[in-house]
């Protein structure tokens, strides 16, 4: 079974690497080429090392190859990432670390996750106890509109179902 590090500022070409591979494999039955290949094709954004530096990010690894990895936005409680390796796939890694960074926000004090899910990754999210807020279009860098749903989840003991209802009417 893999084991969860921390993932330090010199991982982050390794991790984008993989999230190129995670995006040309895994979205290709949900978005169109067009949008695939500029959106697959840009470069890690500027936030990384913030994002990383400031301990929010894990990765999955096995035998010393990074098989995954997730990142929480430490500062707003959102999720801003979980890509697993199309070669590990379906072998609970993205499960793993998607309830370590739980852990995370809820040792922050967090009591609610966010994210922009993907097309793809909806029945993940949603096996995890998120719940879809409401669809929208991401304006990603490279120019290409990304088809996206906005989800929710509350942790732990902490607030209801009838939390994201307000949110949703708002």
């Amino acid at each position: 079974m893999p084991t969860l590090r921390a993932a330090a500022l010199s991982d982050i070409d390794a991790m984008w690497a993989l999230r190129t591979r995670a995006i040309r494999h895994g979205c290709r039955d949900h978005y169109a080429p067009e949008v695939i290949g500029p959106w697959s094709a840009a470069p890690a954004p500027l936030s990384y090392p913030g994002l990383v530096g400031k301990g929010g990010a894990v990765i999955a690894e096995e035998q010393g190859a990074m098989l995954g990895y997730a990142i929480l936005d430490v500062g707003t409680g959102e999720v801003d990432a979980v890509f697993v390796d199309p070669a590990a796939g379906g072998r609970g890694i993205g499960t793993t670390m998607l309830a370590a960074l739980e852990r995370m926000a809820l040792g922050r004090g967090f009591t609610r996750l966010t994210l922009s899910a993907s097309l793809n990754a909806l029945a993940f999210y949603r096996a995890a106890g998120f719940v879809a807020l409401r669809e929208a279009l991401y304006a990603h860098p490279s120019g290409v509109a990304l088809g996206c749903v906005e989800m929710g989840k509350t942790l732990g003991n902490a607030g209801t179902p009838a939390y994201w209802r307000d949110v949703l009417e708002h």
